[in-house]
């Protein structure tokens, strides 16, 4: 069974405006895949197509064999319980502690009531204590978020992905917004975890050296659509000139911000 399998997926927002268009693409269970491409795209609303906080407006998305448009209530919640998105700026509560937002990854999986006395007491620190020692910064799991670099918030934020312990990792351009010298480090964490865990890891990347150094699958997105889906030794300069050349003018090939 494939994790992923998209069949024609499309997906339009006001007045037609299409940000994916007939997108047809497999990825099994601990692949690890980068999106590369142009801004606008459609790379981000690919991702939230695959994390389900949209729903193809056409065509047929499943993961796990299930089709998320036939998933509502408690069936959802699992599904995207088992699914993990670090995203290019952080989504984290700057005057939180770390350990409570480290431990945020947990409340897909908690009640309620856990989810709110953990607030006044943190439960399974050990927990939160051991992602972030797997992402190198263990000393600061009582700071404050908002007094960590740029760098330290996006391993907060993986560490948070660790204690959801997701099946799938998708990281939303995860390096973009972090100095150039922690980019490398940063990828090498997603790929030693996607392999360690032999989790799936789909990740959006603005630089193409990290892509082609990284990860053994490339999809190349432009205008909504697949360009290609290739092993980074058949990528030549010029496919991707074709990928960054030039984009349409027709307001349908990008996404809506």
């Amino acid at each position: 069974m494939h994790q992923y399998y998209l069949e024609d997926v499309t997906k339009l927002f006001g007045r037609g405006q299409a940000a994916v268009r007939g997108i047809n693409l497999v990825v099994d269970r601990g692949e690890r895949v980068a999106l590369i491409g142009p801004s606008g795209a459609g790379k981000t609303t690919l991702f939230r197509l695959l994390n389900c906080t949209l729903r193809p407006t056409t065509g047929m998305l499943r993961i796990n064999g299930d089709e998320t448009g036939n998933l509502h209530g408690k069936k959802l919640l699992r599904v995207r319980s088992n699914i993990g998105t670090i995203y290019q700026q952080h989504n984290l509560v700057p005057r939180l502690k770390v350990v409570h937002n480290v431990l945020s990854g947990r409340l897909g999986r908690w009640s309620t009531f856990r989810s709110l006395a953990s607030l006044v007491k943190p439960s399974d620190i050990d927990m939160a204590h051991e992602a972030l020692n797997q992402v190198g910064i263990p000393d600061r799991i009582f700071d404050r978020t908002d007094e960590l670099s740029g760098g330290q918030q996006q391993r907060v934020a993986i560490a948070r992905v660790l204690v959801q312990n997701p099946e799938v990792i998708l990281a939303d351009e995860p390096v973009s917004s972090v100095d150039p010298s922690l980019a490398n480090a940063i990828v090498q964490l997603l790929i030693e975890i996607s392999r360690n865990a032999r989790k799936s890891l789909i990740a959006s990347l603005h630089s193409i050296d990290l892509a082609l150094a990284y990860f053994p699958r490339i999809v190349g997105i432009k205008q909504g659509k697949v360009l290609f889906d290739l092993s980074p030794d058949n990528i030549s300069d010029d496919l991707l000139a074709e990928l960054y050349g030039a984009q349409s003018s027709d307001p349908k090939a990008t996404e809506p911000s």
